[in-house]
């Protein structure tokens, strides 16, 4: 039985209701036409966000105290599509995918969620200054919902300088908004400042579903 069967006929049921606790998924096959296993099951339930809070935990001893920063991913798009083919011998294409409903969609998300939260500020990560079409869409859509969050702080950071700030002055942060690839690297940068991948927990939350991860895999 394909993975994709055993999927349906067990997480989408409509008589069936419980709160999935997600293990390590692991996709052993070199097939490019076999899909990640992980990707398949946020694409299905339309598991658009993914929230990591890499928070500062007592015992455990690192290089900065007192860490509270709540990443949010976006889940579902970018590059992480499986949108791959080899057009002639020799040549691979990968398609980044990027879309202003979902953009729109883990933008006001990302600031409810801080007004819920009592967070002060949202900070959208891009690479818009070189990917103007693809990030530019993103980066345009989060400054554009930001006007109606007045009470929200926002500004934007490149990724590259994101990437070397969070290491080095991780307390500038409060919520970090990333496209799909970039989110993936800078949670593990984020596990990496609390102690680990084992310390913190996965979210990955849609409309109608929500799957949590007992670590955060960061994949």
């Amino acid at each position: 039985m394909s993975f994709q069967l055993i999927f349906k006929n067990t997480f989408l049921r409509e008589d069936n209701f419980f709160i999935p606790y997600l293990g390590n998924i692991e996709t052993r096959s070199n097939n490019p036409l076999f899909r990640s296993r992980n990707v398949v099951l946020r694409l299905e339930l339309d598991l658009f966000v993914n929230l990591l809070h890499c928070k500062s935990q007592p015992g455990i001893k690192t290089k900065h105290n007192n860490i509270d920063i709540i990443l949010i991913r976006q889940n579902t798009e970018g590059e992480y599509s499986c949108l791959e083919h080899e057009s002639v011998s020799g040549v691979v294409e990968s398609v980044k995918v990027v879309t202003r409903e979902k953009s729109e969609e883990i933008v006001l998300f990302a600031f409810d969620y801080a007004v819920r939260n009592n967070r002060k500020k949202v900070t959208a990560v891009h690479k818009a200054n070189i990917m103007k079409l693809a990030d530019g869409l993103f980066l345009n859509t989060c400054a554009e919902i930001a006007q109606e969050y007045p009470q929200i702080g926002f500004d934007n950071i490149i990724i590259d300088n994101c990437s070397m700030q969070l290491v080095s002055n991780p307390h500038q942060f409060d919520v970090l908004l990333l496209p799909n690839p970039y989110g993936n690297i800078l949670n593990n940068n984020a596990c990496g400042l609390v102690g680990g991948p084992g310390i913190i927990s996965g979210q990955n939350i849609g409309h109608e579903y929500a799957v949590f991860e007992t670590v955060s895999i960061c994949n």
